[in-house]
């Protein structure tokens, strides 16, 4: 009993010795003595000393820090950018509690400790990874020298072979880490900082040495073009330029529409004629199916994998049934993958009698000895029937054109392979139909006789419309004549009078 009685009067006795301010009416400021880094946030409320501290952080976001890239290129950027930010804002509400929490004999210690020694808190500062490698990818970047990849040319019926140079880039994780370290850790906010990114050197993806490999004819092809006109030749000329040179490296694909579009006057193209809708109609490019096509026969002969073929609706008549590869927007197009273990290389050319040439080189790996041969083997074959007329609206009465009709066929197209002589292989490439479509004749309606003239059509006779169209110009022709006649003659008279 004795010593409670004695513990109780030593607590009074310290309670009789604590400050006034203890017990003193509290306003919640944050007491004397405490900082952030070097800033008092004394006699401040928690939101007052959470201004201050945002306000100065505001003031460090327009501070400049140097980032050197590829070549020793300075780009400068603000800690703004790079994602500054408050990491501890928690600390303003440690120290507004301060003194506050606790049982009287530890505020009573907080408070005579900030006294003697006050209390400082650390400001902790982040910086954002992802602003970070923006900063980096979008500014710094740009100064990286790229690796040039060696080089292939065919001249003189020789391949040259130039030597690759390596480059050098940033490395953008590496280089996120860097800046991210020394701004929270090593940055003197007073002074603009410094940081070399991390700059690696990258090689060529492809060698001088690879594309030596290149030596060997793997397939070649050529078709005519000698009946074509002046349009559909440029444009067999056109697309020819436009993938020759191509260099295709193991497991690349190459894509035909791709080489050779967009179909426009800019590109080098003109009108010609091509298919559409079992029709011929003049369009920017026509001409240029030739061009797949006589490409898809020197891919098959060096057995490279084809990824897409598609015939033509109607036969063509520069390469037989099957063997064709038609272009058609992005609907049909001519793939095909370097499924080899080398390089190849496609060399195409045009000459002055109208011949077209694709060569693949590569290197040769089939066993010597080894020869292929290509077959047509047709299925069936269908008659057209009867005539298609067409009214042209757009056409004046006696303008008529013809297109004469095409047989339709359903044909296979098949590879014999061939070791010393003997057969060893027969693989069946591809299915392919094409419609028959008869006779297509188009007149012209458009002008005053257009009632006639579509009656004659409805009759379905192509001679009929061809007669009536023939008087009915005649009519006008004479008709012409006739006022030509009396108007001459009403100049004469008036003239007498």
């Amino acid at each position: 009993m004795k010593r409670k009685q004695g513990l109780f009067a030593a607590v009074l006795l310290l309670i009789l010795m604590l400050p006034v301010t203890v017990y003193a009416k509290d306003d919640g400021k944050i007491h004397e003595g405490i900082y952030v880094d070097d800033m008092s946030i004394s006699g401040m409320s928690g939101q007052q000393a959470k201004a201050m501290i945002e306000n100065y952080i505001d003031e460090l976001s327009s501070k400049n820090v140097e980032l050197e890239a590829v070549g020793g290129n300075k780009v400068w950027v603000t800690a703004g950018e790079l994602g500054i930010r408050w990491k501890n804002p928690e600390i303003i509400d440690e120290a507004v509690s301060l003194g506050r929490t606790g049982n009287i004999v530890r505020r009573f210690k907080e408070l005579k400790d900030l006294e003697k020694e006050g209390k400082k808190y650390e400001l902790e500062l982040g910086f954002d990874r992802k602003d970070i490698k923006s900063v980096i990818e979008e500014k710094c970047a740009v100064y990286d020298i790229k690796p040039a990849d060696a080089s292939l040319k065919r001249e003189g019926g020789k391949f040259i072979v130039s030597e690759g140079q390596s480059g050098e880039t940033v490395d953008t994780d590496a280089s996120v880490s860097l800046v991210k370290t020394y701004m929270e850790k090593l940055w003197n906010r007073d002074d603009e900082g410094n940081v070399k990114l991390m700059v690696v050197s990258k090689e060529p993806e492809h060698s001088a040495v690879e594309l030596a490999q290149v030596r060997d004819v793997l397939g070649t092809y050529t078709t005519s073009f000698s009946s074509s006109g002046s349009g559909r030749s440029a444009n067999v000329r056109n697309g020819c330029s436009h993938v020759n040179g191509r260099i295709l490296f193991p497991g690349e694909q190459l894509s035909i529409y791709d080489c050779v579009s967009p179909f426009t006057e800019e590109n080098g193209y003109y009108l010609a004629g091509s298919y559409n809708n079992g029709l011929v109609v003049e369009t920017l490019g026509g001409g240029i199916c030739q061009v797949s096509s006589t490409l898809y026969n020197a891919v098959i002969r060096a057995e490279l994998r084809v990824d897409e073929r598609s015939n033509h609706s109607m036969v063509v008549s520069y390469v037989d049934l099957s063997a064709d590869a038609a272009i058609s927007g992005t609907s049909k197009d001519f793939k095909f993958t370097n499924t080899t273990e080398y390089p190849i290389y496609i060399a195409g050319s045009t000459d002055d009698n109208k011949n077209i040439t694709f060569t693949i080189y590569g290197r040769e790996t089939r066993e010597e000895g080894r020869t292929l041969s290509f077959e047509t083997e047709t299925i069936s074959e269908t008659q057209p029937e009867g005539d298609k007329i067409i009214a042209d609206p757009s056409q004046p009465v006696g303008y008529i054109v013809s297109q004469s009709a095409h047989t339709g066929y359903s044909a296979n197209y098949w590879k014999i392979v061939k070791v010393n002589g003997e057969e060893v292989e027969r693989v069946k490439l591809n299915s392919s139909y094409y419609q028959a479509v008869p006779r297509t004749v188009t007149f012209g309606v458009a002008g005053d006789a257009s009632g006639l003239m579509s009656a004659a059509i409805a009759t379905g006779s192509v001679e009929h419309c061809r007669n009536v169209a023939e008087g009915l110009v005649n009519a006008a022709n004479a008709a012409s004549i006739a006022a030509a006649e009396a108007q001459a003659q009403n100049a004469a008279e008036e003239a007498v009078d």
